[in-house]
């Protein structure tokens, strides 16, 4: 054999085979390594998004906490002004009560001072008839006897 044929056999050979591997094995690896270098990129596109809404959502939660602690201290300050103006409402309310109890107290013993004071009049009456009647023991006339009573009650 020859070696300058065995070199240019080994030659075309090796031609073939780079353009088969060319023609029929390079093209579905390029489209592989592309599809794999678009997913990569698509999955590095899509990280940086989701890290940007994370960012985007703890700002919102953030703001959301700040505006529920404001409208909780404004609840609770609301409720503190309204326990204090239940209190002032019940302490005005209990002293009107007193003071109206206060009044039918006051009314009241009036009216027991003026009963107590009447019948007082009439036992002094009583006693003073009976002083009279002891001391004069005699009769009096009915309706003198009354006017007399009456002045008497009236004198008082």
């Amino acid at each position: 054999m020859n070696i300058t044929f065995t070199l240019i056999a080994q030659a075309a050979v090796f031609a073939a085979f780079i353009w088969f591997t060319k023609a029929f094995v390079w093209p579905p690896l390029l489209r592989a390594i592309e599809a794999r270098q678009k997913q990569i990129a698509d999955g590095l596109a899509a990280a940086e998004q989701g890290k940007k809404s994370l960012e985007s959502s703890s700002k919102q939660a953030e703001l959301a906490i700040a505006e529920a602690r404001a409208r909780a201290t404004e609840i609770i300050a609301q409720a503190e002004k309204r326990d204090a103006q239940m209190v002032e409402a019940a302490k005005i309310a209990a002293k009107t009560e007193g003071e109206r109890e206060k009044a039918a107290a006051k009314a009241d013993i009036q009216q027991e001072l003026s009963r107590a004071r009447e019948q007082l009049r009439e036992q002094v009456a009583a006693l003073a008839v009976a002083g009279a009647e002891k001391i004069l023991r005699r009769e009096v006339d009915a309706r003198a006897h009354a006017e007399l009573l009456d002045g008497i009650k009236k004198q008082l």
